[in-house]
């Protein structure tokens, strides 16, 4: 019997093998095919199936979640929250969900989990979310994922975690038994005395323990890319290319001294760790903004690849390191700028993002403050020649970005910015603004190459004019480009990709130096 069942299922792969003449699809049938032959079938359909949430079913902390977006909503209730903490957890946690709630058809969910759930539903089995958090948040969740038959959560006074879990559940389920899926150490009782173990993104040493006690792990439901590959995008990288701006004034005054350099280096890689630290708090106040954006809802918080404590951790430790260095090795006046640049940054995460003009205002004002910056780190003055041309200049860029969002909403069939104070209306008027505000720079870089300064630094000064119509392409193309939704909502990114960016931006640096010499 067993011979001719391998026998049929031979006949059926070799069919569909012939019926997709498709390397990938080939791949994919075996291993679907193999992992049906070799899945072991310790499951009883009559033994109910208890899922926790936090890190299992949702890969990120529901309850760090939802005061991040109490912090960022109503900042003044936050503070209430250290009160609430004093009561106990389970207090803490019904305060919170009572004043804010989270999306339920946003959250980060762990695919191969939804998908192992919604395969025993349709087999009829019983499914129960058994969760820390609120029963608010619980019954939200049930709401949106139509395929749990009970709910045990806390309920403001019981923090339904580890023994007491144990408990409720050996009460709950005293003749049948249970299967549980969980992810933390906290979760050892309850997977301990579980008919099956499951685990879900499981915190290190998790499976080890269990093995050592031994405990059969049935499966293990991973989603989520290795640490360091989602630390690398928290920190974004590519970002940093808007702080070699701190080393501009020292170039364009031609004086290359060894002590200035180490200085202007030194100071690019502060505002790089505070710049980091600073994307990584606005990721973490963003994140149910974030979570409904078509891109942005795959950044490392917002899908969960990475917990709101390791951000807070990781920001407060880059922060440490900026300042220490910018405090102990350069002028006290470049800390100063940093200490503003901050500032600024986080008044822009917590509510300055959301006012219309304001934000891009805001933003334009952060290239010109690294500027500053930059050249008060290298005891550099900074003309008023490159102060207007850097404000009109990312004034024009900062508009772009707002510009390419609207579009891409307009596309989706959007009205409205989540968590911008724009419509997708205001789109024509913001490019208008972004153009004149581009070419206006370039008025600024005309005035300045016919002044007295640039013939006081250049050999060649009239080789600069040859400059200005490259600028002038570049910018016009980046709006053409917008306009026709081909653009990167990042203008930084696009300026770093594009190879038409890199070959002008290799142009105006051989012409500077052709200038010079």
């Amino acid at each position: 019997m067993r011979s001719c069942l391998h026998r049929a299922r031979q006949i059926l792969y070799t069919k569909i093998l012939r019926k997709l003449d498709w390397k990938k699809s080939k791949q994919t049938i075996r291993s679907r095919i193999l992992s049906t032959q070799l899945q072991p079938q310790t499951v009883a359909p009559s033994r109910p199936l208890c899922v926790d949430l936090d890190g299992t079913l949702v890969k990120s902390d529901t309850l760090a979640d939802s005061l991040l977006l109490l912090l960022r909503t109503r900042p003044l209730l936050f503070l209430r929250a250290f009160g609430w903490a004093f009561k106990g957890k389970a207090a803490l946690k019904a305060q919170v969900s009572r004043y804010v709630s989270l999306d339920a058809s946003r959250l980060p969910y762990n695919r191969p989990l939804l998908a192992f759930l919604e395969q025993e539903h349709g087999r009829g089995r019983s499914i129960f979310l058994v969760t820390g958090a609120d029963g608010r948040l619980a019954e939200q969740i049930t709401a949106y994922l139509p395929l749990f038959h009970g709910v045990l959560a806390s309920d403001g006074h019981t923090n339904l975690t580890g023994v007491r879990k144990l408990a409720r559940l050996r009460q709950q389920f005293a003749q049948d038994g249970f299967d549980y899926v969980g992810n933390a150490w906290s979760d050892l009782p309850v997977l301990s005395h579980a008919g099956e173990a499951m685990l879900a993104n499981p915190h290190p040493g998790l499976a080890a323990r269990l093995r050592s006690r031994n405990i059969r792990v049935g499966r293990v439901f991973r989603d989520r890319p290795s640490l360091a590959s989602a630390l690398f995008r928290a920190l974004r990288p590519h970002q940093w290319a808007k702080n070699v701006l701190v080393i501009v004034p020292l170039l364009l005054a031609h004086t290359l001294h060894p002590v200035l350099v180490f200085r202007a280096l030194l100071a690019f890689t502060c505002f790089c760790c505070c710049a980091s630290a600073s994307y990584i708090i606005n990721d973490l106040l963003d994140l149910e903004a974030d979570r409904h954006h078509a891109t942005k809802r795959y950044r490392p918080f917002a899908a969960g690849d990475l917990q709101a404590s390791t951000g807070i951790v990781i920001a407060m430790v880059l922060l440490l390191a900026s300042f220490l260095s910018a405090a102990r090795l350069l002028p006290g006046a470049f800390a100063a700028w940093l200490a503003l640049y901050l500032m600024a940054t986080l008044g822009y995460s917590l509510a300055l993002k959301r006012v219309a003009l304001v934000d891009v205002v805001l933003l334009a004002g952060l290239y010109t403050l690294r500027l500053v910056a930059g050249g008060a780190a290298t005891e550099t003055p900074v003309s008023a020649w490159l102060a207007a041309f850097s404000v009109f200049f990312f004034f024009s860029l900062a508009l772009v970005k707002r510009f390419s969002e609207l579009e891409n909403l307009r596309e989706q069939g959007r009205s409205i910015a989540h968590g911008r104070g724009y419509l997708v209306s205001d789109a024509f008027q913001l490019r208008s603004f972004g153009t004149s505000s581009g070419y206006a720079a370039l008025v600024v870089f005309a005035l300045y190459i016919n002044g007295s300064k640039v013939a006081s630094l250049y050999r060649h000064p009239a080789r600069m004019w040859w400059i200005l119509p490259l600028l002038l392409f570049w910018i016009s193309r980046v709006w053409l480009l917008a306009s026709r939704g081909e653009m990167h909502e990042d203008p930084v990114i696009f300026a770093l990709t594009d190879r038409m960016s890199l070959l002008i931006g290799l142009a105006v640096l051989l012409i500077a130096v052709m200038a010079a010499l």
